[in-house]
């Protein structure tokens, strides 16, 4: 029984530690873009922020190796290594934060998190006057973790075989989706050529609309990934009020590829095959855009029901007539498009006067669902909604057949099996009272409003963003909310199971 502990404990270390040092390589991206952008007059901090930690991660992973050796992998020890990497990552990705900005511990984890999570939740304010070494460090664990940060790295370090396929499934989402290829490994290779793709031709769409190559590159490693970090306090409305030639399509653009990073990567994979139709022939296609421009038409005409009719310019001009409703249509989509994506971009406060409060509600419905199956949003994911759809529909059904009839759940023709439809419902139970329980605490320990409390937990379980309070809130609030929400971003983007593994006495034995 030692024996069998201590390869189990040589396994997760393996693993964890390999992980850990391909982070500390990454760590030195951001001080290369640093001395490029002219950080040459913070070459100590840059150095000490970045340099030196990732060094030492690199030192220690190659270490830890070294006196360890790998064995077979279990599934409930791939989520272990998968957890305990994650938090080592965040860990380790915190001391940019902690030893350039002289941020608290837990605020540094805390932004840190939402990075790698792709939350998008930020307690930093004037990012305009960051270092661009900072900025890109955020934009960077956006784009890492928009994968997972295990299937970025295991495929950088060319691990293919059991092990790897373990540990794919253990980061991965919980849901009987098609793939690629038969191959986990060979299905990882693929997205990450398909996300490379989209990130050139993101960046390279937005160079020729006027962003410099810092801001595009920063922002569409933010957008693919459904983060929602942006390198200005006002996010994406900052396009429209700093003199851009084309902010209409600037903010066309940012809509388009979020609407991409919120489908899965095998839908991409027939569209890049020539298959036009996976936009529309599965089921939880068509429930996706029907959420989107059903969402939309209800927000927009409750709107226009509500207020005169008017419409004001983020740049301050006030608009009337038909073109105000083209207008309110635009950023009433681009918002949906953000929060159901899990994107969180914006260019409106979804607190603010601009939406009604059923719109209010909708986003709250939209944080839950989140984005489709095999893409980089969060939430319960889109076909879980459909597979809740069908199973109602079957209970109603079967009260009008003969009760020995038997009746199969059927999604686009496959049979969804009873295992999945227990997991359905076991995460959706565990989201419901993960958001109850986030949501009272933040009550019980700041001065916000119930519908305040509760979107802070929606927005972090969601891997959201956006809530309906403000940073400045965010920012004082206590350090057991913030830990809560740290544990919510981490449970939503690992989609709970393998975080609650570890509070079972069983795993341990």
């Amino acid at each position: 029984m030692k024996s069998y502990h201590r390869k189990r404990l040589s396994t997760i270390i393996y693993h964890t530690a390999t992980v850990f040092g391909v982070g500390g390589v990454m760590l030195w991206i951001p001080f290369i873009v640093g001395l490029l952008s002219g950080e040459l007059a913070s070459i100590g901090p840059l150095w000490k922020g970045f340099v030196l930690p990732g060094a030492c991660a690199l030192l220690l992973g190659w270490i830890a190796r070294l006196v360890t050796h790998p064995y077979a992998l279990r599934l409930k020890d791939s989520m272990f290594i998968c957890l305990l990497s994650w938090i080592l990552l965040t860990i380790l990705g915190s001391f940019p934060f902690l030893l350039m900005l002289d941020m608290a511990f837990i605020d540094a984890c805390f932004e840190t998190m939402s990075g790698f999570t792709t939350t998008g939740i930020t307690i930093l304010k004037g990012l305009e006057s960051l270092p661009r070494s900072i900025l890109f460090w955020r934009a960077l664990t956006q784009w890492i973790g928009g994968l997972g940060i295990l299937s970025m790295f295991l495929i950088m370090g060319f691990q293919g075989g059991a092990a790897a396929n373990q540990l794919f499934l253990a980061e991965g989402h919980k849901v009987a989706t098609r793939k690629p290829s038969p191959g986990l490994f060979h299905t990882a290779k693929i997205v990450l050529f398909i996300y490379i793709c989209f990130t050139v031709i993101q960046s390279l769409l937005l160079g020729i609309l006027g962003l410099n190559l810092f801001d595009a590159v920063t922002h569409t490693f933010t957008t693919i990934s459904t983060g929602g970090y942006a390198a200005y306090d006002d996010s994406i409305a900052y396009f429209q009020t700093s003199g851009y030639r084309h902010p209409l399509l600037i903010e066309l653009t940012f809509l388009l590829f979020m609407t991409m990073g919120g489908i899965g990567f095998f839908i991409h994979y027939r569209l890049w095959t020539g298959q036009i139709r996976a936009l529309w022939d599965s089921s939880e296609m068509r429930m996706f855009w029907a959420l989107i421009f059903g969402g939309t038409m209800i927000m927009v005409l409750s709107g226009l029901l509500q207020g005169d009719g008017s419409y004001t310019h983020p740049t301050g001009a006030s608009i009337i007539g038909i073109e105000a409703v083209l207008y309110r249509i635009k950023d009433t989509l681009f918002q949906v498009v953000s929060v159901l994506t899990t994107t969180g971009f914006g260019t409106r406060d979804i607190a603010g006067t601009f939406f009604t409060p059923i719109a209010r509600i909708i986003f709250l419905v939209f944080m839950v669902i989140g984005g489709c199956a095999g893409s980089t949003g969060g939430g319960i994911k889109v076909v879980r909604v459909v597979i809740l759809h069908r199973l109602v529909r079957r209970s109603l059904t079967k009260l009008n057949v003969s009760r020995r009839s038997r009746m199969v759940l059927t999604v686009d023709r496959q049979i969804v099996g009873p295992e999945e439809v227990y997991r359905v419902v076991v995460i959706l139970f565990c989201w419901l009272s993960l958001l109850l329980i986030g949501g009272g605490i933040t009550a019980a320990f700041s001065d916000l409003s119930g519908w305040e409390s509760l979107s802070g937990m929606f927005s972090a379980l969601g891997n959201i963003g956006p809530c309906y309070f403000s940073v400045d809130e965010m920012i004082v609030l206590h350090p057991f909310v913030k830990l809560t929400y740290i544990f919510g971003m981490l449970a939503g983007r690992l989609e709970i199971l393998p975080v609650l593994l570890v509070f079972s006495r069983k795993f341990f034995r």
